[in-house]
């Protein structure tokens, strides 16, 4: 049973317990009104019988025997003022001769019998029915008013069943649209036609269609990309490979395998990258733990001493003696290593860097100035983009670097920036939220 089918049985199931209960209530109250307003009605029989004999003094002999009919259900008695039996439609008289002028409930060899008694001056005429009968007989009317519920039950149930499936049918079409597209067609779905209850929900399934169109169009780009990056280090190392196989001579061959083990470093640091950024990617979640930036910042430059000294560069630290905030300390150090690693590599000879961490109101920043020629403000947003240099084919870099800074920095709710440093130079600045 598909989702639609489920929802319309559940709805169904609700109404159907609503309706039976209202039915039941309404039969019940009917049924009690009937055998009420049924009592009353044989009371006023019992009355205008009474008095009808009363005022007609005399009964005739046609309508003694009419009287005497069991069915009825009725027994009239006349006595005079002395207690003598005057008429009775029964054999033997069956109600008591002393009885409650008007209507009364007597109880007469077992049995309780409902009487009327009316007097005249020369006799009380007494007009009685058992109360049993009446009860049957009240039941039957009250049974016949309730039997058009019972009937009409089944087919209310059918009328329900049939609009619940109507009303349903919209989001049938929809369930049904989805679940015939293809895993790769993410186009929009149509939400004409469907009631406006539906609308905000195919809107809400469009927009997701929509980011997952265009995070599967960046993954595509990325993984193209990758290929393309990972080609070239590849073909160097298969190079390599060749030429350190045809060395002549010793000193060939150990040039040969110094080639060979940077190319090998510059692919493993490609790789490198690329998990990096995979794991920064939007959907990934970064680990909310208590760091801290100040250590952070201290490890980072530390990792990045080994290439200071090659380049020749001065690496200065500026940062309290802690700065505590929520995140993922190893994707904060990855983040200022890149950052420290594009500073010290493209700033030029003798770099100057200087990393500065410290609180902003309710945020950490972290700066990252180098004394470099710096990126003119047109390009800077470009350079987070994947694989991006600003002179292809010059450096070892992947142009990987950025991203990475860019996805961590978000992940972590934060907002990453290149500017203009005070002493000239370029300035990488990352705003992160301190709450833990």
């Amino acid at each position: 049973m598909n989702i639609v089918g489920s929802l319309r049985l559940r709805v169904f199931a609700f109404l159907l317990a609503l309706a039976s209960v209202a039915a039941l209530g309404v039969a019940g109250a009917t049924y009690a009104s009937v055998r009420a307003e049924t009592d009353t009605l044989f009371d006023y029989h019992l009355q205008q019988m009474a008095l009808s004999l009363r005022d007609q003094g005399d009964i005739p002999e046609e309508e003694r025997v009419a009287l005497r009919d069991p069915n009825l259900h009725y027994v009239v008695q006349i006595w005079s003022l002395d207690g003598l039996e005057i008429y009775s439609s029964e054999p033997a008289p069956l109600l008591p001769p002393r009885a409650v002028v008007g209507l009364s409930t007597t109880q007469v060899g077992g049995e309780v019998w409902r009487v009327f008694s009316a007097v005249t001056p020369r006799s009380v005429v007494q007009v009685g029915q058992p109360v049993a009968v009446r009860r049957t007989l009240a039941t039957s009317a009250a049974g016949r008013s309730v039997l058009p519920i019972v009937v009409a039950a089944p087919l209310v149930a059918l009328a329900m069943w049939w609009l619940v499936g109507a009303s349903l049918r919209p989001l049938s079409r929809v369930v049904q649209a989805v679940s015939e597209r293809q895993p790769d067609a993410l186009r929009p779905l149509s939400a004409q036609g469907l009631p406006s209850e539906l609308q905000p929900l195919v809107e809400s399934f469009n927009l997701l269609l929509l980011r997952l169109d265009e995070a599967f169009g960046a993954q595509r780009a990325f993984v193209a990309d990758a290929a393309h990056e990972l080609r070239s280090p590849l073909t160097a190392l298969k190079l390599q490979i060749g030429l350190l196989r045809d060395a002549g001579d010793e000193a060939e061959r150990q040039d040969a395998e110094r080639r060979l083990r940077a190319g090998v470093d510059r692919a493993a640091h490609l790789v490198e990258q690329l998990l990096a950024l995979a794991r920064a990617e939007p959907g990934a979640g970064a680990a909310r733990r208590p760091a801290d930036l100040s250590a952070i910042a201290r490890e980072a430059v530390a990792d990045a001493s080994a290439l200071a000294a090659e380049r020749g560069a001065t690496v200065v630290l500026d940062a309290p003696a802690a700065l505590p905030l929520a995140g993922d300390a190893q994707a904060l150090r990855s983040l200022l290593r890149n950052l420290l690693d594009n500073a010290l590599l493209y700033a030029g000879p003798s770099p100057q860097v200087r990393v500065s961490v410290k609180t902003q109101g309710a945020e950490a920043v972290a700066l990252v100035d180098d004394n470099g020629p710096g990126i003119p403000p047109a390009e800077r947003e470009r350079m987070f983009d994947r694989f991006h240099r600003r002179e292809p084919g010059q450096g070892s870099g992947s142009g990987l670097g950025l991203a990475i800074v860019r996805a961590i920095a978000r992940q972590h709710g934060g907002t990453v920036a290149l500017l203009d440093a005070p002493g000239g130079g370029l300035r990488a600045q990352v705003t992160l939220p301190t709450g833990v």
